[in-house]
């Protein structure tokens, strides 16, 4: 099975960065030392020291890791402790690589100690302190990362929700229009159970998307006005008028069909001699989409589904597109006009 995670997250950069770290102190050493004294046992002591830290500071690492691991808190006390252990330990470790390759001769004395040990002192509080500072940052990404998801599924989870607000609230109206008609003619009544299976079909399948091409919204809400064309005949006048390229562009489910239901319950059901719906949609000259649904009527002050309906379509634009979408409601002249604003990239 091939790995398709990119090449700098397979790397290890745990012992990319020892080995670098380590491999410094004796490059450090020989550039600061003349050409003369870069003798084989002085270079041999210098890789005794590589080694050593190496295998002192993984033993470490891995202690660390395993405290950690078990939830235990490691505070800067007990790191300060760890450097003077760790500490001692190496120069004791230095000490016996000197006694074995004798660099200098043989080792005389113990005024060369205290300097040894600030030394690696010092060595071990910097592999630590960059080492939490590595494990701070890691931990901070690993937080950051699960607050980004988390925040995700809530929103995913408040979409779906509003998603569940819209769909029950237009099948409702269908089946009432169903039931009206049935009593007048039976095959109108079997063609308007088609395209309402037709819109059903379509709701079930977009309900798991959080946008969807408006070719099919378009198509869906075609469905929907032929059920309310068969039951207010010549009272509903239909135009569609959509841009070229703009078929995929993507919009919530639903979406521009909760803005034609309103069209139709305030434009052709409250008006004695009906009303037409207009649907439009064109790129403007600032790159963005705007999505019209129009029609002839007011802005009713106390349609409670109608503001139910805007504020959830708001709120499914948000959360789908960004803040970037909007969705503004305007009356002039006369036509009621629902404007559907998309960012290009949509």
């Amino acid at each position: 099975m091939t790995n398709d995670r990119p090449l700098l997250a397979r790397l290890n950069w745990y012992w990319l960065f020892q080995l670098a770290g380590w491999l410094f102190l004796p490059l450090l050493l020989i550039a600061m030392t003349p050409g003369d004294s870069h003798t084989p046992r002085m270079l041999g002591i210098s890789f005794w020291g590589v080694v050593a830290g190496l295998i002192i500071s993984d033993t470490w690492h891995r202690l660390l890791k395993r405290q950690i691991r078990n939830g235990v808190r490691v505070g800067w006390k007990a790191i300060m402790v760890a450097i003077l252990v760790l500490g001692v330990i190496h120069t004791a470790v230095q000490t016996v690589g000197y006694m074995v390759i004798k660099p200098f001769g043989e080792v005389h004395g113990v005024y060369w100690v205290p300097g040894a040990l600030m030394f690696w002192w010092g060595v071990y509080l910097v592999w630590n302190t960059f080492y939490m500072a590595v494990l701070s940052l890691r931990r901070a990404n690993r937080f950051e990362q699960e607050a980004l998801r988390l925040e995700i599924s809530a929103k995913d989870a408040e979409l779906r929700a509003l998603q569940a607000q819209v769909n029950p609230h237009f099948f409702f109206n269908s089946m009432n229009s169903v039931r009206a008609l049935i009593y007048e003619d039976q095959n109108a009544a079997a063609q308007m159970i088609d395209q309402l299976a037709s819109v059903m079909r379509y709701a079930l399948q977009s309900g798991q998307n959080d946008t969807v091409p408006l070719a099919a919204e378009i198509e869906a809400v075609q469905a929907y006005l032929a059920i309310e064309k068969i039951r207010f005949e010549e009272r509903m006048r239909v135009s569609v008028e959509i841009g070229l390229g703009l078929d995929q562009v993507r919009i919530p489910p639903m979406a521009l069909q909760t803005l034609v239901e309103n069209a139709v319950k305030y434009g052709v059901e409250t008006s004695p001699t009906g009303s037409e719906i207009r649907i439009r949609a064109q790129r403007m000259d600032d790159g963005k989409i705007h999505i019209e649904i129009a029609n002839l009527g007011a802005i009713l002050p106390f349609a409670n589904s109608t503001k139910v309906g805007l504020v959830n379509t708001r709120k499914r634009l948000a959360l789908a597109l960004g803040s970037n979408a909007s969705l503004d409601l305007t009356e002039n002249s006369g036509w009621v006009r629902a404007t559907l604003t998309l960012p290009e990239a949509a």
